[in-house]
């Protein structure tokens, strides 16, 4: 692990435990759309307020962009006033929310919170922090350490919990004690634009769409007839690479050995084949070659996304004129509704954030209410999909919507992918989850794009990737390849 968990976990903290899990609050939701939610409402008037006497006065939160932020400030039933620089949240018990956000780049994020987290012990009440958010690629990093606490502990019971998807309680739970909790369940589908498909399948339908994908035999058929048709298959390098790592048949690492899943290399093979046939743009993830090609100019079949990129980020790419200058999610405004989604070739899952509670919090009682309104109560959760189109982690939420004949996205041509969504999710295993997974895949494929532009051959691409891994992570001694096929 990095240096700075290594630190971490050695330093050690008490844990100091105060009140369990008491009612949120009385106000109603911050904003109009949870407001207008009767259900919501509800809930919030059913709430006791949890005394501020008892607590501290100041509600610390860390994370790494506004998303959690909005989710609190919009659907938390005890949100009274938000500042108007949002840097603040006034709560019914008279308790602050102060907001600290540090972006993602360059590891930023985790290494303030790592420092922050070394001194929690030491640091006056009102500073310490109370939550913090974690993604699932490094999760294990803190829920194994003595820096988070127990979620039953602080007050939530099975009954709670019982309504969320499974995995998402595994991926944060280390020797049978969960440390976090979701509002999101992030299975991942395949999204194809309609036109391109029409023109290469004959059809847009994501019933008949899916039985062309339904295998990776099928997608690379299909990836040879798009390209016949002059469009490419995939945009980049790394489109397909989660639903090859979220399907292997082991963790990287046993013990000081990192051991690479032969379902890793069937992702390189298949990438080189595609670059080496013209199937992909060359791109890399998030780059700016990779957003265009979901755009109107696009020429691309479709994009590996999971919940999330599809409302938030394949979305805004979509658009001609972006809502940042004036434009409007709507049809006509680049190829809005010009997409639509299947599962595609394999189940897996991408991303998600889990909220942590920060051994030491004073705070508890009020930890625990916001993780049970916002992670347990399917009323909530059902409102912040029907608003957002976020999938969340109730599964009668997600399944009543799916079922729901009225639901439906504009963006993608009116079809309900709530339902393929839970279909998915049930079936995503956490089991070979662990605490290299970050630093091992972003290792392995920056190592392969090397190969992959030609830089250098495989051998010695697989090398590089020997002798990074072990400087990231000094601890592994050896590095082991399936055997060639």
């Amino acid at each position: 692990m990095k240096k700075t968990l290594a630190l971490l976990t050695a330093t050690g903290m008490a844990l100091t435990m105060l009140a369990g899990c008491g009612g949120g609050s009385s106000s109603t939701a911050a904003s109009s759309e949870a407001a207008s939610s009767e259900a919501v409402s509800s809930e919030a008037a059913s709430s006791e307020a949890a005394p501020a006497a008892e607590e501290g006065q100041i509600l610390n939160i860390w994370c790494w962009n506004d998303e959690f932020q909005s989710r609190f400030n919009d659907y938390y039933p005890g949100v009274k006033e938000v500042a108007a620089d949002k840097s603040t949240t006034t709560l019914d018990n008279g308790i602050t929310v102060k907001w600290t956000i540090n972006p993602n780049e360059n590891n930023n994020y985790q290494n303030k919170l790592d420092e922050a987290l070394l001194k929690q012990d030491s640091a006056a009440d009102d500073d310490k922090i109370d939550i913090f958010l974690i993604e699932a690629d490094y999760a294990l990093k803190y829920v194994d350490s003595p820096y988070t606490m127990d979620v039953k502990e602080l007050g939530l019971t099975d009954a709670d919990l019982a309504d969320q998807y499974q995995y998402t309680r595994d991926i944060v739970t280390v020797d049978g004690v969960q440390k976090g909790t979701t509002w999101q369940a992030t299975p991942g589908l395949f999204a194809y634009r309609r036109s391109i498909a029409k023109d290469v399948l004959g059809t847009d339908d994501p019933a008949e769409v899916q039985e062309a994908l339904s295998d990776w035999d099928k997608f690379n058929a299909v990836a040879e007839q798009a390209a016949a048709k002059g469009y490419k298959m995939l945009s980049g390098y790394d489109d397909s690479y989660r639903t090859f790592s979220n399907n292997v048949s082991a963790g990287w690492v046993d013990g000081t050995t990192v051991k690479v899943d032969p379902n890793i290399m069937s992702w390189v093979d298949q990438t080189k084949t595609y670059t080496d046939k013209g199937y992909n743009n060359k791109t890399s993830l998030w780059s700016d070659g990779w957003a265009a090609d979901q755009g109107p100019d696009g020429k691309v079949f479709g994009f590996f996304y999971s919940t999330w990129g599809i409302n938030f980020t394949l979305l805004g790419n979509s658009l001609e004129t972006p809502t940042s200058e004036g434009g409007k999610e709507e049809v006509g405004n680049g190829i809005y509704g010009d997409y639509a989604v299947c599962q595609g070739p394999q189940p897996y899952y991408w991303g998600g954030t889990w909220i942590c509670a920060a051994t030491g919090t004073d705070n508890a009682a009020t930890v625990c209410d916001v993780m049970k309104q916002l992670t347990c109560n399917a009323d909530i959760m059902k409102q912040i999909t029907i608003d957002t189109q976020d999938y969340t982690n109730s599964q009668s939420a997600m399944n009543a919507i799916a079922e729901d004949p009225d639901f439906g996205s504009d963006f993608l041509g009116g079809q309900n992918h709530i339902a393929l969504f839970a279909e998915v999710a049930p079936t995503i295993d956490m089991s070979n989850a662990g605490p290299y997974d970050q630093g091992c895949n972003e290792t392995f494929q920056s190592c392969m794009k090397d190969y992959f532009d030609g830089a250098v051959d495989l051998e010695t691409a697989k090398a590089n990737f020997e002798d990074q891994i072990k400087v990231k992570y000094p601890e592994l001694t050896a590095v082991e390849w399936p055997a060639a096929e």
